[in-house]
């Protein structure tokens, strides 16, 4: 089933609302596949003509819609016209009626109304008519004769095209959403498959992959060199690989290789003795010795210099380390797992990391998914985080229109930031239950906006900005489906053949939009 007021927000929907509305004063509703009008709320929804907010308000007219707009998908199933216009005798004007066909199943209508198919003397006097007998005020009818249009022959093609476009837009989503949905109620379903590995969350593939490799490790003692972008969870794989392994039981220390310059970073290390350098009052522990027989966690092990490379390198192969200013070499029984968020392989073709280190670190390689390679997790992850924030405050949940948003994000700063958001959310929304799209940061609604399709241009000619919607709406398709032109004809209801020609009507080659 179609979810109107879910599609009622989505900005691609609007944009075209605003395009048909700017151009001829039209308005645009959605009925269901019996005529019945949906996702129109009469204190909410705003129209471009008020006339449209007179009539719909009156249950009369809402059963003369339904009546029309059933006959006119009756008529559709068995014709080969993609929509119908017709008169609405009890307002004086005229509609078009384009049907939402998904799977070849008539599910709804789209609706324009509020414009002149001819220009017929009288039509202006008739409509005046209507309006004053349903007790509208003079500014009211002033105002909606005004913003009457007739749409000639010149026009009617281009205007339908666009209302077209809005059935083709709700199919789409329709399938994007359903299919989203789809398939976190099959990784529900799993059997044997994990939402929870320690303290990790997550239930799709790339995760689901990820628990896998980790249970293979736990009885293994090698070198781990963990990589991923930033946020994504890396310290807890590492935790996770040490507690479930044979060493859980000795220490598992955490030294993170940015926070320090070398020197300091070489006592931290191996230690250092008394007197070795300004401030070294007493002999230290260094952090190599203090994690003997358990496991040393070396984060950012990417930014350290080639001259602490050659100490770590030594540490590693050799299990060997001197502590500064001593000359008595010591022994350490560690296992090392170590984390970066950089291409430690790059770094080595361009010189700036040991080739030898890389190698010695890179025994056993986990790669970690960020969170835009794993977008099925994120309702998971809100409940999880939801739920922590919630103790002692008043329990929230995230909206299907706000967690769309939150799909749409790209995540950049990955969990911790998601974590982040969810934090402010349940700080920001005070007493309130329900968390909607507009409480999300800004930065997360403007690219959920900039993400979907960004609309015609509200300026110049008519045939530019529709065909600028379209070669837009092709564009994002073929990202979509991963350039499947079958799949995305389908979507958009034209012929494969048709997308070709689009495609290279508009230059949209793989290669020059894949970057």
């Amino acid at each position: 089933m179609i979810n109107w007021e879910e599609f009622e927000h989505i900005h691609v929907i609007k944009k075209l609302k605003e395009v048909l509305g700017s151009w001829w004063n039209v308005d645009i509703i959605f009925t269901d596949e019996q005529g019945k009008l949906k996702g129109y709320e009469p204190s909410k929804t705003k129209f471009y003509n008020p006339s449209t907010h007179v009539f719909l308000e009156k249950e009369s007219m809402r059963e003369s819609l339904h009546e029309i707009a059933g006959q006119a998908v009756d008529e559709l199933r068995h014709s080969e016209s993609n929509y119908s216009v017709r008169k609405w005798d009890a307002t004086g004007y005229d509609m078009t009626i384009t049907p939402i066909v998904i799977d070849n199943d008539f599910m709804g209508t789209v609706i324009a109304l509020g414009f002149l198919k001819d220009n017929q003397p009288n039509r202006l006097a008739d409509i005046r008519e209507r309006l004053a007998v349903f007790g509208a005020s003079n500014d009211i009818i002033e105002q909606s004769i005004a913003k009457m249009k007739y749409i000639d022959d010149a026009d009617r093609q281009h205007f339908t095209d666009l209302v077209s476009l809005v059935a083709e837009e709700v199919v789409t989503l329709h399938v994007e959403i359903s299919s989203r949905e789809s398939r976190i109620k099959e990784l529900n379903k799993e059997l044997g498959s994990r939402y929870k590995y320690d303290n990790m969350i997550g239930k799709s593939k790339p995760m689901q992959d990820l628990y896998n490799l980790l249970d293979k490790l736990r009885a293994a003692d090698s070198t781990i060199l963990i990589q991923g972008e930033n946020g994504t969870g890396k310290e807890l794989i590492a935790k996770a690989i040490h507690y479930n392994s044979l060493r859980k039981d000795k220490p598992f220390i955490i030294q993170n290789c940015s926070a320090f310059n070398d020197n300091l970073l070489e006592s931290e290390l191996f230690g250092h003795m008394k007197g070795s350098f300004t401030g070294a009052i007493k002999d230290k522990l260094g952090l190599f010795q203090m994690a003997d027989k358990g496991t040393f966690f070396l984060d950012e092990i990417g930014d350290t210099s080639p001259a602490m490379q050659v100490k770590l390198l030594r540490a590693l192969q050799e299990g060997t380390f001197t502590p500064v200013g001593s000359t008595e070499i010591r022994h350490s029984n560690v296992r090392v797992i170590a984390a970066t968020n950089r291409n430690l392989k790059e770094m080595v073709e361009q010189g700036t990391f040991r080739e030898d280190l890389y190698y010695r670190l890179n025994v056993i390689n986990v790669q970690v998914p960020s969170l835009k390679e794993r977008k099925e997790d994120i309702p998971l992850l809100c409940d999880f985080f939801l739920q922590e924030s919630a103790k002692g405050n008043i329990a929230k949940t995230i909206t299907k229109r706000a967690l769309e948003k939150l799909y749409d994000y790209a995540w950049p700063g990955n969990v911790r930031e998601l974590q982040n958001e969810i934090e402010r959310l349940v700080v920001l929304t005070g007493a309130e239950t329900k968390i909607v799209p507009e409480m999300l940061s800004g930065k997360i609604i403007e690219a959920s906006e900039k993400g979907k399709v960004q609309g015609a241009r509200m300026h110049g000619k008519l045939k530019d900005a529709l065909e600028e919607l379209e070669r837009q709406m092709i564009r994002d398709g073929l990202r979509r489906t991963g350039w499947n032109k079958s799949k995305l004809a389908k979507e958009l209801g034209i012929s494969r053949a048709g997308l070709i020609m689009k495609v290279e009507k508009y230059n949209l080659d793989k290669r020059k939009i894949a970057k």
